[in-house]
């Protein structure tokens, strides 16, 4: 599996990020495990987790991914081929803990992960959502503190605006405080109809991408086959991606699909992975199938014709917030 660089950091993490949410959920533990194995034997080693994941799921209360992929680390040894990421800042009952980036919660935050998944630093720590009531000055320390004491290597952003990640790296470049070098956000071929809400989550715009890509900051994208739409009729789109000159992309997908003699959903995967500045797909699956289809997308090579015309229709069709 390639790697890319993270940002404008020195680390080199795969084109592929493995999604654990739902692991010790509604994933069990063994099958947990055969996923994370099949990954790394697939080149892999970025491992994407949250300390709420999965509250609300089957009764749960946040912790269960982190402390699953712990026990992996613990009983395979391997802690040292993988990159792994989590993240604080929505509210985590395990933890006690509600919305927020105070210095407290994220310094409180950090312990508990890192004893969850049994390791001594985070290797990209996320602030898992925008903070609009703490102050950015604070957050941003309590960030640099952790990185002092050497528990977390990077500072990674999920559903931020693009005008917050300017003034929050603007700020780290004249204060001295470390930078977001990335950001995980909603993102998939589709296009959100205009003035569509994922609150409290972010789906990625123009802006953002164009800022990324001239920033230098890596994209990762987060719901990318959109739990399955895209080739399940038992789960449609969500109102948020009707109309749209969605029709029409769908259209697209199916052609090449078919050209490749691949799936719409490898298509997807492959189409992200081949842009000028690659965008990270986090793939979430709840079997080794799942994921082997998932993988097949590294496989992919675009005629200049198909890629073409899968990027003209994402950002070409009229009426798009692109």
């Amino acid at each position: 599996m390639d790697k890319v660089k993270l940002g404008k950091t020195d680390a080199n993490v795969s084109i592929m990020c493995l999604g654990t949410m739902y692991f010790g959920t509604k994933v069990s533990k063994d099958t947990s495990f055969d996923i994370m194995d099949n990954y790394l034997e697939k080149g892999g080693s970025f491992l994407d987790t949250a300390n709420i994941y999965a509250y609300g799921v089957n009764g749960s209360k946040g912790g269960e991914s982190e402390e699953i992929i712990g026990k992996w680390f613990k009983l395979r040894g391997n802690r040292d081929k993988t990159f792994i990421a989590t993240k604080v800042g929505f509210a985590c009952p395990v933890d006690n803990m509600k919305d927020g980036l105070s210095s407290k919660q994220i310094e409180e935050a950090c312990d508990l992960s890192l004893k969850r998944l049994g390791i001594d630093e985070i290797d990209l720590y996320y602030a898992h959502v925008d903070d609009r009531e703490t102050d950015l000055e604070e957050t941003l320390e309590a960030f640099r503190n952790l990185i002092k004491k050497g528990k977390i290597k990077y500072l990674g952003a999920s559903n931020f605006t693009a005008w917050k990640m300017q003034k929050a790296n603007l700020l780290s470049e004249f204060k001295g405080y470390p930078s977001y070098v990335c950001i995980q956000t909603r993102y998939t071929y589709f296009l959100p109809r205009s003035g569509a809400s994922f609150t409290p989550q972010l789906s990625a715009n123009y802006d953002l991408i164009d800022y990324c890509n001239n920033n230098n900051i890596r994209l990762l994208a987060y719901s990318p086959l959109l739990s399955g739409a895209y080739t399940r009729k038992e789960r449609p789109f969500s109102e948020q991606y009707l109309g749209n000159d969605n029709e029409a992309r769908l259209e697209i997908l199916n052609g090449i699909a078919e050209e490749n003699d691949v799936t719409i959903n490898q298509i997807i995967l492959a189409w992200m992975i081949d842009q000028e500045d690659p965008v990270i797909p986090l793939v979430g699956v709840s079997t080794v199938e799942q994921l082997k289809e998932n993988l097949g997308a590294l496989d992919i090579e675009f005629s200049k014709e198909q890629l073409d015309k899968l990027n003209n229709a994402h950002y070409g069709l009229p009426d798009s917030n692109f």
